[in-house]
């Protein structure tokens, strides 16, 4: 990837998507190109292969998607199924017809089994049961990196699925009812400072743990990918030169996790919020531990630069102080 290069951010104004707009423009890169939903719809197969075939970028970073937490992914399950799969179908299956030299996909953790082993490495793909409360999206997601790696060994395409932990940043969603874990609780925190209240009520037990990864250093580590010289990054897309058997996966993360009842304290800390965590037992907790074995990013020497308690300060900055409280 030259800094000459058509880059193609299809996503660009989500939390993903505007980091790596942010890091592809501090890394030099200029010719990037992008269109909101309004003008270019991701689902719609013909007006993204018109598309393609007007601009032709060079790579493509595939980090469109409709995301959400536990409560949007229960409520509407078809939602995030089909409307994944034709994102993921169209953007891939466009960047294959029209020759783009080097594809990044941008998965989830959760394409991995509930109960699988930890710290998970991309080898426990697809060996054991998705974790329920999201696994439609989940399915989509596994649908996606199925199709860069189809294309690969078909095709001879270079196209890799990125899996990154759960993210966080500017721009994050804070809708309390689409949102994930950690910008859900910098609102719930935000708020009930501002009201005064004396407690604070959190989903779940407060005992899973999980693993968090600033947007910006996850941008960086998939700028770093695509950045590689062709026989590192074409032995990363096949590990198995001879069948093809291992997908085009890498996963991408910081090595720690934390229970959400920790989670929720450093918020609390961050904030100056002075209460009483509650936490409902009655509510989902979801998958036990989702901790990502990161040791193939670790050894091509990439990690990332931003601790959780400086991430949380940058996040909490970002929400309170735009003078929204949504």
């Amino acid at each position: 990837m030259q800094p000459q290069d058509k880059i193609y951010i299809a996503g660009h104004r989500g939390l993903a998507g505007s980091a790596l707009m942010r890091q592809l423009r501090a890394a030099g890169y200029s010719n990037l190109v992008h269109r909101t939903h309004a003008e270019l719809d991701l689902t719609d197969q013909m007006a993204v292969r018109r598309f393609f075939s007007q601009e032709r970028p060079a790579h493509v970073f595939l980090a469109a998607a409709k995301v959400g937490g536990i409560h949007a992914n229960s409520t509407k399950p078809a939602d995030f199924i089909s409307d994944n799969l034709a994102i993921e179908h169209n953007v891939i299956d466009a960047a294959w017809r029209h020759d783009v030299q080097r594809l990044l996909f941008l998965g989830s953790s959760c394409i991995y089994p509930r109960d699988c082993p930890q710290p998970i490495k991309e080898s426990y793909l697809l060996t054991g049961p998705l974790e329920p409360t999201n696994r439609p999206y989940a399915i989509a997601k596994i649908a996606g990196i199925e199709l860069c790696w189809a294309l690969n060994r078909q095709h001879r395409t270079r196209f890799i699925a990125a899996m990154p932990t759960n993210l966080y940043g500017p721009g994050d969603n804070y809708d309390l009812d689409n949102s994930h874990v950690l910008p859900a609780l910098i609102r719930k925190v935000h708020e009930a400072k501002l009201r005064g209240n004396r407690q604070l009520e959190v989903w779940g037990t407060g005992a899973p743990r999980r693993e968090f990864l600033y947007s910006d250093d996850m941008a960086d580590a998939c700028v770093f990918l695509m950045q590689l010289p062709d026989s590192i990054f074409d032995s990363l897309i096949n590990p198995a030169p001879a069948d093809w058997s291992q997908p085009p996966l890498i996963n991408i993360g910081c090595g720690e996790d934390l229970t959400v009842r920790e989670l929720a304290e450093s918020i609390i800390d961050v904030a100056g919020f002075i209460g009483k965590l509650i936490f409902d037992a009655s509510k989902p907790d979801g998958t036990p531990r989702k901790l990502l074995d990161v040791s193939r990013m670790t050894e091509l020497g990439w990690r990332p630069k931003t601790g959780l308690r400086k991430g949380i300060e940058l996040a909490y900055r970002d929400y309170s102080g735009t003078g929204d409280e949504q």
